[in-house]
């Protein structure tokens, strides 16, 4: 099965990225790709923490839904939209929730970002709990390919990237983490943090990342890419708007796992 991670640099207007993003899954859907990830915050970069509240929609309609439910349809993929803001219980703040869209165009799993991102190191400063409302659950889809397997597919978001219980609880085959890691961050963390839940679990992980500087002013790592489940990175990409394409192998998996059975082994 053939995935793609795709990278781009979002800014402050939702009708500009999604025109971006709809040329980055034509590129993917042409090169053959079944799966396509879009990156955390994709169809918008604001100014200001509070204009993902501008933009907020109910779960199951609005224009940035529509969008992800027709470009699955019409180019016959299955799509992960990043991140999209969705309305919460508390009007100060959204769900930043992680959309899988069919072939179908049906919208077949939903995950809010359970860990908000804060950091502070007297230059840049970020806390998501300002306008973002917590998740609480891990999700998981089944994916079946034209491969003839199905794949268990885990969802995960940026910041979750740091606590590796959530990725062990999903038992999943592909693990998406869709992201927007700062250039502070990312730049000593990104990769080995990838590699290593890859390890841990011993399944692919495909990273889609915000990559470059924004017209917010903010700079995002990129490095977006795959890796299999031997902690080895299939393709990548720096920065700048992109499709990574790999491709996922059960046969790969399976041969790992009997190889090295940790997920066979308890814990204390």
């Amino acid at each position: 099965m053939h995935v793609a991670a795709l990278q781009m640099v979002s800014g402050i207007t939702v009708a500009a990225n999604l025109a971006v993003a709809r040329q980055l899954l034509e590129r993917a859907a042409a090169q053959g790709a079944e799966l396509a990830v879009l990156p955390e915050y994709f169809c918008v970069m604001g100014l200001k923490d509070t204009d993902k509240l501008e933009v907020q929609e109910e779960a199951g309609e609005g224009p940035i839904q529509d969008f992800l439910a027709r470009s699955a349809r019409e180019l016959g993929l299955w799509v992960v939209g990043g991140t999209v803001p969705l309305r919460a219980s508390d009007s100060r703040r959204v769900r930043n929730s992680s959309l899988v869209y069919a072939p179908s165009g049906q919208c077949v799993a939903r995950y809010d970002k359970i860990h908000l991102f804060r950091f502070d190191n007297g230059v840049e400063q970020y806390d998501e709990s300002r306008v973002i409302e917590c998740g609480a659950e891990p999700v998981t889809f089944e994916l079946p390919s034209a491969d003839g397997h199905s794949y268990r597919v885990g969802l995960s978001i940026c910041y979750d990237l740091r606590f590796p219980e959530l990725y062990r609880a999903m038992k999943a085959d592909v693990l998406l983490v869709p992201s927007a890691f700062t250039r502070t961050t990312g730049q000593s963390h990104w990769e080995a943090l990838l590699r290593a839940r890859a390890i841990e679990n011993l399944a692919y992980v495909v990273a889609a990342a915000q990559g470059g500087a924004h017209e917010n002013g903010r700079h995002t790592w990129g490095q977006s890419l795959v890796v299999d489940p031997w902690g080895e990175v299939l393709a990548q990409q720096a920065q700048n708007p992109a499709v990574v394409m790999a491709q996922v192998s059960a046969e790969r998996l399976r041969a790992v796992r009997l190889q090295l059975p940790a997920l066979n082994h308890g814990v204390l």
